[in-house]
């Protein structure tokens, strides 16, 4: 097989069930080569699924064993029922790392992923082997008289519509992902098997497997102190890796170094680095580049 080959194969992965409160989470498992490598947990974004994490996978090549969740109300997990939050899902990935009697694991997440990943951190220290926040985890004030739905609105509003659509068939799916601006010139196997694991229904009335009231729930209790403040109390130290740009490719990502820099954070215990050439989709989705310090 050639190396040109060899990039584009989406790596094979078990499917596991892990009982939690209300029922069963389903999990991906990328095995190592070695069943004493490292364990990463790693947590998708608010309207994702475990398989955002797959190329992921393919280029750590077997040097880690990957487990990768959908989330309570995502994916295949879209008919756990609540209650949502971002805490029952950092109990959730305590219950995950207990079945699968794994030991202390690198913890990381991306965009709300990574704000479960530092609430995970400090509710469950004990699991924690060390710590990764992708495009994700370090919030900031919320305006004065705004109303917290609007402001979730205001930031994933075009991924919130999306969960209200249906679809008649899922090659409509894929045009529609292929339309989004984050993705142009970028399709690949991994975005491809990742967006069709989204959908659930029959055609033609396909639609996202996301519940919406998780997505609400999660997007407003991103806002408050328990869990934007999670990043300043953590047990260990973090590296933060952000993209250079937006959820649309826009140029103004979710950070920049003036918007990190008012956040204040103590850089004994988060590390920040900008990842060129990425935006916020295309970060967990798509191969790791050499990145620098922010």
């Amino acid at each position: 097989m050639t190396a040109a080959r060899q990039d584009t194969v989406v790596p094979a992965h078990e499917e596991l069930d892990v009982p939690v409160p209300g029922g069963k989470l389903a999990v991906s498992r990328w095995p190592a080569d070695d069943p004493g490598a490292p364990v990463v947990l790693a947590l998708h974004g608010i309207t994702a699924n475990g398989l955002s994490w797959a190329r992921v996978a393919h280029h750590l090549a077997g040097r880690v064993t990957l487990v990768a969740p959908d989330l309570r109300g995502r994916g295949r997990s879209g008919r756990l029922p609540g209650p949502y939050g971002i805490a029952a899902h950092a109990d959730d990935m305590a219950a995950v790392v207990d079945a699968l009697g794994v030991g202390r694991v690198v913890l990381t997440g991306h965009s709300m992923g990574a704000f479960t990943a530092a609430l995970t951190a400090v509710r469950h220290p004990h699991l924690l082997k060390a710590l990764l926040l992708v495009d994700g985890g370090v919030g900031f004030p919320v305006p004065a008289g705004l109303d917290p739905d609007e402001l979730i609105t205001s930031v994933i509003g075009p991924a919130m519509r999306r969960l209200s659509m249906t679809f008649p068939a899922r090659e409509a799916y894929r045009a529609f992902w292929q339309g989004h601006p984050a993705f142009a010139g970028s399709w690949s196997p991994w975005v491809d098997a990742y967006i069709q694991r989204d959908l659930v229904g029959e055609e033609p009335e396909l639609r996202s497997s996301c519940s919406l009231e998780a997505v609400r729930t999660d997007g407003v209790d991103q806002l408050g102190e328990e869990v934007s403040g999670a990043v300043r109390r953590l047990p260990r130290p973090a590296v933060l890796l952000w993209a250079e740009r937006g959820l649309m490719d826009e140029p103004q990502g979710l950070y920049d170094e003036q918007r990190l820099a008012t956040a204040d954070l103590d850089p004994g215990l988060v590390r920040t680095r900008l990842v060129p050439g990425t935006n916020h989709y295309r970060d967990s989705c798509r191969k790791p580049r050499r990145s620098r310090r922010g």
